[in-house]
């Protein structure tokens, strides 16, 4: 599966979530653990359509292995970020907090990479 159609996959994923997280967790959970849900979907979706255009650039030929990285740290980056804070809203597990900032690191390399590769 290509970058673009996993950013597509994820920013639909985001899309429902985010209707979950409105919906069938308001009440459910603190104010607290649902902003720390939709956190999870807005960084989803951000960096969904960074795939979606990391995937547009590989097609134009333009970042090679460097924008190819990118495009892995931006995925690896939903799951670790993402995941870890819908897990830790919805569960209340704490030590997935621990997981969160690897995600984020991701997400900061996978920008470096993506201006490498654009450069």
């Amino acid at each position: 599966m290509g970058f673009a159609v996993s950013g597509a996959v994820f920013a639909f994923l985001s899309v429902a979530l985010g209707a979950f997280g409105a919906h069938a967790l308001k009440g459910r959970i603190s104010a607290d653990m649902l902003d720390v849900f939709h956190t999870g979907v807005q960084y989803e979706m951000y960096h969904a359509l960074a795939l979606i255009a990391v995937g547009v650039m590989l097609k134009l030929g333009i970042g090679g292995r460097s924008m190819h990285t990118a495009g892995w740290l931006f995925a690896i980056g939903i799951v670790l970020f993402s995941g870890s804070l819908y897990v830790l809203s919805t569960s209340g597990v704490k030590v997935l907090g621990a997981v969160t900032p690897l995600g984020g690191l991701c997400f900061l390399a996978g920008w470096v990479m993506f201006v490498i590769g654009i450069v």
